[in-house]
């Protein structure tokens, strides 16, 4: 959420910011619902300055004059108890609108409509040279009869699957991987719910933008919802707290199951277990003070090129454009992995800094060394989505014969060395 008073001071860097995301919003509106929220606040607070003085006053009347002014202040009350419904109607529709404005986009985030104005920063690797066409990994022959699309969706519907086997152990293996390669990168590993309240997934940015994705549970009774990644319960973990900062950053690590609704994306990608509804993750998520903010971007985005570069997959980075970043998100890379099989790249990864904007909606603060309470920012990363690395490797360590070689970081973690055919 952005701070009322930068936009009150800076409409033109708003509209801007607008304009960069080519999102629809009526700012004209927004400003004219502020100023009428504005005054009518100011109103109310007079009129409850006047009950008080009446109030106070009437401990010194005579009896008639005791009478008219309760009659006054029956009558102040009246006002007061409209003007406060009238408030409380403005004050929802100005959250409402409030929560639909974006974080303001960072210097060196490219400005673009669509993926089309993402940058590639770098690459890391070769592609993969093969003396055979590769597969998709749904149809290389060692894991196809691991994968089963059929009985998942008969059971769960389309998009849901069984991981068999040597499948089901490699998806343990990564988790298991990645949780100890990112203790040694200092983040303290946590197990985290993955039913939340609505204020996390509001706190977080997920809502109103994302709320189409979300799977709601038992609605009108207890109001939880299946996340999508761990990084609403760890940026939800020091809601309404004031945090210690003063030995520096706070780096979490979270695993969960996440669940999607892929709600945007009928008709593509339906085959295999690229877009499931259902999988497994390990997300970083960082707490420090704005002065530490960019380099802790940079040390995720070190840290997740390095898992990658342990599990030798040829990757790029890209610099996302303002189009194609979150609501929440300041700057964002996103680390794709090369998927031979399919003949591109794929997503794997998203670093983002989010800066303030989570913190001001889940009021998550720190003391500053001159005393003042300031919010913090946060910063997120995916360490490990089981589902893409998977693909990756089975797309990237096929063989001629059908089978998939094993990374040899994740041997020990696996038990074998190779998925055979």
């Amino acid at each position: 959420m952005l701070d009322i008073k930068m936009i009150r001071e800076k409409p033109d860097l708003i509209r801007q910011e607008i304009e960069k995301r080519g999102i629809q919003f009526d700012f004209d509106t927004f400003s004219a619902l502020d100023e009428e929220r504005r005054t009518r606040i100011a109103q109310l607070d007079a009129l409850r300055a006047e009950q008080n003085k009446a109030s106070d006053a009437i401990r010194i009347l005579e009896d008639d004059a005791r009478m008219t002014q309760i009659e006054k202040i029956r009558e102040i009350k009246e006002k007061i108890g409209k003007l406060e419904e009238n408030v409380s109607h403005i004050e929802q529709k100005f959250t409402a609108q409030l929560l639909q404005l974006p974080n303001i986009s960072h210097e060196s985030t490219p400005i673009g409509s669509n993926e089309s104005g993402n940058v590639r920063m770098r690459t890391w690797g070769e592609k993969p040279i093969f003396d055979f066409q590769p597969l998709e990994h749904y149809l290389v022959p060692s894991i196809q009869p691991l994968l089963d699309c059929e009985r998942g969706a008969k059971i769960s519907g389309n998009r849901f699957w069984y991981l068999k086997g040597a499948l089901a152990q490699l998806d343990m293996a990564l988790m298991h991987y990645a949780f100890n390669f990112y203790v040694t990168k200092g983040f303290i590993p946590m197990m985290t719910p993955m039913l939340v309240r609505e204020e996390a997934m509001v706190g977080t940015g997920f809502f109103p933008a994302e709320k189409n994705e979300i799977y709601s549970v038992n609605p009108g009774e207890d109001g939880l919802f299946l996340t999508g990644t761990a990084e609403v319960a760890l940026a939800g973990y020091h809601m309404d707290e004031i945090i210690d900062l003063s030995s520096g950053p706070l780096k979490y690590m979270g695993y969960s199951g996440c669940f999607r609704r892929e709600a945007g994306s009928y008709g593509k990608d339906t085959k295999g277990m690229l877009r499931g509804h259902q999988f497994n993750k390990v997300e970083m998520f960082i707490f420090c003070e704005p002065k530490d903010s960019w380099e802790m971007h940079e040390f995720l985005l070190q840290c997740a090129e390095e898992f990658m570069q342990s599990l030798r997959l040829h990757y790029q980075v890209l610099n996302m454009c303002t189009g194609d970043i979150g609501a929440p998100n300041a700057k964002k890379y996103d680390i794709e992995a090369w998927m031979p099989g399919q003949n591109k790249y794929r997503e794997t990864a998203s670093c983002s800094n989010d800066t303030d904007f989570q913190a001001r909606r889940l009021n998550t603060k720190y003391q500053g060394t001159d005393g003042k309470k300031q919010f913090v920012h946060t910063l997120n990363n995916t360490a490990c989505a089981d589902l893409r690395i998977m693909i990756a490797i089975i797309e990237n360590y096929q063989e001629k014969d059908g089978s998939v070689v094993i990374p040899d970081v994740l041997r020990p973690y696996c038990g074998y060395d190779r998925i055979s055919a």
